[in-house]
C-alpha cells in the first residue's frame, strides 16, 4: 500500500506559505501533484496546481492574500502507481484588504466599463456571468493591476460582476 505524503507547514507570512513535501515509506517518489486552493468573496473557488519533479521538496508558494484560509492537497507520483491524498489548512497572517468597491457601466450593448477602488500594485481579477451559478461555477474572468477594464459581453443579456 502507498501511504499518502506528509506535507509539513515550514512558516506562512501575509502573501506566501511555505512547505515541504516527503514520503514515510521506501517507495521511489518521481515527483509530486499540489493543489492550493481558497474561497474568494464566498462565490469563488480558486485553485493553483504546482507539478514538482524529485522525491524530497520544499515549496514556496507567493502572491497570497493576507488572513487567507488555505488547503493544501498533495499526492506522490510513484513507482508503483499514485498515492492517495493528503490535506493540510493554513491560514495567512496580517489583516485581508479591504473588498474593492466596484462600478460597472455600459458603454453599449456588448462593452461593460468596470471600475474600482483599492490599493496600488495588486492584481486583480474581474468576475462575470449571467446568473450567481454561473459566477460560483465556471464565470468568464481577467486579471489586471488596474483599477479598470472594459470587458466585453453577449448583447441581449443581464450580467453580474465581481472584482
Amino acid at each position: 500500500v502507498i501511504p499518502p505524503p506528509i506535507i509539513h507547514i515550514e512558516s506562512y507570512g501575509e502573501d506566501s506559505i511555505t512547505f515541504s513535501l516527503k514520503m514515510t515509506a521506501n517507495i521511489k517518489v518521481s515527483g509530486y501533484i499540489v493543489n492550493i486552493y481558497w474561497t474568494f468573496d464566498t462565490h469563488r473557488q480558486e485553485k493553483r496546481t504546482l507539478v514538482i519533479e524529485g522525491e524530497k521538496s520544499i515549496q514556496k508558494v507567493a502572491n497570497l492574500t493576507a488572513h487567507t484560509p488555505y488547503e493544501i492537497s498533495a499526492w506522490a507520483k510513484t513507482e508503483l502507481g499514485d498515492s492517495p491524498l493528503s490535506f493540510v489548512h493554513v491560514v495567512t497572517s496580517g489583516t485581508r484588504p479591504a473588498s474593492p468597491s466596484l462600478k460597472a457601466k455600459a458603454i453599449n450593448q456588448t462593452a461593460v466599463e468596470c471600475s474600482w477602488t483599492g490599493p496600488r500594485n495588486v492584481v486583480y481579477g474581474v468576475f462575470y456571468a449571467t446568473s450567481f451559478l454561473e459566477l460560483y461555477r465556471s464565470p468568464h474572468n481577467t486579471t489586471t493591476t488596474s483599477h479598470n477594464i472594459t470587458v466585453l459581453v453577449q448583447r441581449d443579456e443581464q450580467y453580474l460582476f465581481l472584482v
